[in-house]
């Protein structure tokens, strides 16, 4: 189906946000559509697995948008490759007001779906953002959970170390969020095969982008190691609920996420799907279970939204 991907900005409290507008094919003014705000993973951007799930929805007739998020690609912010949780949640609510401010979109048939810790975070706007009336993650994963691993005290003075440095003047600390290349990753010693699929997608002609170029402010991990995609989905997470993952584990513990979202979360509609054989990364842009993962997302927005 042929579907229309348009430019567009839209305020985040104080800064312009940028995204992809999708519109399904045989896109009526007048008439009123169900809308996904569609969330990209940590490192990622609109261009990549966020905009492949945007387009192929938009194909079932939704109105779709997938956006840089805050201090990153074409988004505005200062300073630069910052991840911060609260502002990735507030991104979210704010996708929300630029859709419901369209006179094509029906407010009241608005959904979220977030791939990767993209995921964690449209879980985690949705429990206060009740305009979400359907959420849906694919791989999804608490960002806070998996940067707590290992010693975390440790990394967080550092990050204070790093802080008064920069405070007295010093060059701000830019670091990776994966390896930049498979030799770095293999003289690294690393061998999960989140991390080796990571290297493929994002540093390689099958995913890289320009608007994903692999920095992240060392700081801002504090931020991200206090955070806690889930807190409190036992009692404020009502709304229908998609959990789809990959059999095939990997470090990023998106399997586990997804179990634990689906054990916990106090939605009545609620459902896991597992696609076998596929990884986390499969599960970006991979055909065979992207479109698995679409087929069920359908479903289940066609229902809830």
């Amino acid at each position: 189906m042929q579907v229309t991907k348009t430019d567009v900005q839209f305020n985040g409290k104080g800064l312009q946000l940028a995204g992809h507008l999708y519109l399904p094919e045989g896109f009526i003014g007048n008439k009123k559509y169900p809308a996904i705000v569609c969330v990209h993973p940590g490192s990622s951007c609109k261009d990549q697995t966020a905009g492949i799930y945007a387009r192929k929805l938009a194909e079932q007739g939704y109105i779709t948008i997938a956006f840089d998020a805050s201090y990153q690609g074409e988004s505005e912010g200062e300073p630069r490759y910052i991840e911060d949780p609260s502002a990735r949640v507030e991104d979210i609510r704010c996708a929300v007001d630029y859709l419901s401010s369209l006179d094509y979109v029906d407010e009241n048939r608005i959904g979220v779906l977030g791939v990767c810790a993209g995921g964690g975070y449209a879980v985690n706007a949705a429990m206060t953002e009740r305009r979400i009336k359907a959420v849906g993650t694919v791989v999804g994963a608490n960002i806070g959970r998996l940067y707590r691993e290992g010693d975390a005290i440790k990394a967080l003075e550092g990050i204070g170390k790093q802080r008064t440095a920069e405070a007295r003047g010093a060059e701000p600390m830019i670091t990776n969020w994966i390896p930049n290349s498979q030799e770095e990753r293999e003289k690294a010693g690393i061998t999960d095969i989140d991390i080796t699929e990571a290297v493929d997608y994002y540093t390689t002609p099958r995913g890289q982008s320009l608007n994903s170029p692999n920095k992240l402010k060392f700081t801002s991990i504090g931020s991200v190691m206090a955070f806690d995609a889930f807190h409190l989905v036992e009692e404020l997470l009502t709304q229908p609920l998609q959990i789809i993952i990959g059999n095939v584990q990997g470090g990023f513990g998106s399997y586990n996420d997804g179990q634990e979202l689906y054990s916990r979360a106090a939605s009545v509609k609620k459902n896991l799907f597992v696609v076998d054989g596929a990884s986390h990364y499969d599960l970006y842009d991979k055909p065979e279970p992207v479109n698995k993962a679409v087929e069920k997302l359908v479903g289940f927005y066609k229902e809830n939204l």
